[in-house]
């Protein structure tokens, strides 16, 4: 029974989920993360039917000078392919159709078990945006962190768009700056499938409690995919700065300040990316370098940070906008606190 309890719902959570009239109650989900980078980014249909393939130019010819009567060699830009995969995230809930029914509200009872399940993709998700790599875990699609790795000066290269904030060790955390947009960076999914996810209530179905001794039950059944995939078309339009010491940026405006000048940092990323006219920029951290960003807004002397109010946008928040010379400063919960350093 202690199986089956760990991945189905059971007569203790409706214990708990149930208010003082025997109702449905809302649930407080502590455990719930701020995605916000899944507001922002766009998806497009791949044109494979696992994932997406890509064109990019791998070199630019270089004129000649010549003189009067003198040829040339002709030349021509060269141009190579490479493909973004599609992961499938997926998942089922099963319920106990007598557990389901339980308090009259049989709907209502499922989607309260459906709810956080749909959430952890959400997170899961959020995740994978990050850090996924498929090279140890081939399932997954590549996060950010795995095309931005490492550190370099070398202009033209993926390392030179790292930017290094001087921590070392693995109490480290990284800010980044994507410039979503068309055949830049944008989210995937397969060519004839559906964008986001799917769910599918499959009703009353006979499932296999115990495959040992083939004991069944009658269950509720929810069925949840999503297929979807990152493309970084154009690395120049994501920008890391990484290495940044957790445990000094939480000195930021103390008497014995030892917190490395991100904003100088984040001045220097805006640097990098080519012309956006017309596309999104956006700054990601976790909610440590976030409310540390705001401790430095009530500096005096700074200029640049500002809270920006959006209305009618999906960026919308209350309290309005944390933003950096215009561009926005979003919240998310996947970037870790404990990166090890980059070199």
């Amino acid at each position: 029974m202690a199986v089956l309890g760990s991945s189905r719902a059971t007569l203790l959570d409706v214990a708990r989920i149930l208010d003082p009239k025997g109702q449905i109650d809302k649930v407080a989900n502590l455990l719930q993360e701020y995605n916000d980078i899944l507001d922002d980014i766009p998806f497009m249909e791949g044109n494979l039917a696992t994932g997406h393939q890509m064109t990019k130019q791998t070199s630019k010819p270089t004129p000649y000078f010549r003189l009067l009567n003198e040829g040339i060699v002709p030349q021509k830009a060269t141009t190579g392919q490479y493909t973004e995969a599609c992961a499938i995230m997926e998942n089922r809930n099963q319920i106990d159709i007598n557990v389901a029914r339980l308090n009259g509200n049989t709907k209502a009872f499922r989607m309260s078990q459906d709810k956080p399940m749909i959430e952890a993709f959400s997170d899961t998700l959020a995740d994978t945006l990050i850090y996924g790599d498929s090279s140890t875990d081939e399932e997954q699609f590549n996060g950010l962190a795995t095309r931005y790795f490492e550190l370099g000066t070398t202009a033209g290269t993926v390392a030179n768009q790292v930017i290094n904030a001087g921590g070392t060790g693995s109490g480290n955390t990284s800010i980044w700056l994507v410039c979503w947009g068309a055949d830049k960076v944008f989210g995937i999914y397969p060519k004839g499938q559906k964008a986001g996810l799917d769910y599918q209530d499959l009703g009353i179905q006979e499932v296999t409690t115990n495959a040992t001794t083939g004991a069944r039950m009658r269950a509720y059944e929810s069925w949840m995919q999503w297929q979807v995939g990152l493309a970084v078309q154009d690395y120049r339009y994501v920008v890391r700065i990484a290495n940044i010491d957790v445990a000094s940026l939480e000195t930021a405006s103390d008497a014995s300040d030892t917190s490395a000048n991100i904003e100088k940092m984040m001045i220097r990323a805006l640097g990098k990316l080519p012309p956006h006219s017309g596309l999104s920029p956006v700054f990601y951290m976790n909610q440590t370098v976030k409310s540390m960003l705001a401790v430095k807004m009530y500096d005096k002397s700074n200029a640049f940070l500002t809270i920006k109010e959006v209305k009618g946008t999906a960026i919308d928040r209350p309290n309005g906008v944390l933003a950096f010379q215009g561009v926005p400063c979003r919240r998310i919960d996947s970037i870790l606190s404990t990166e090890t350093a980059l070199t």
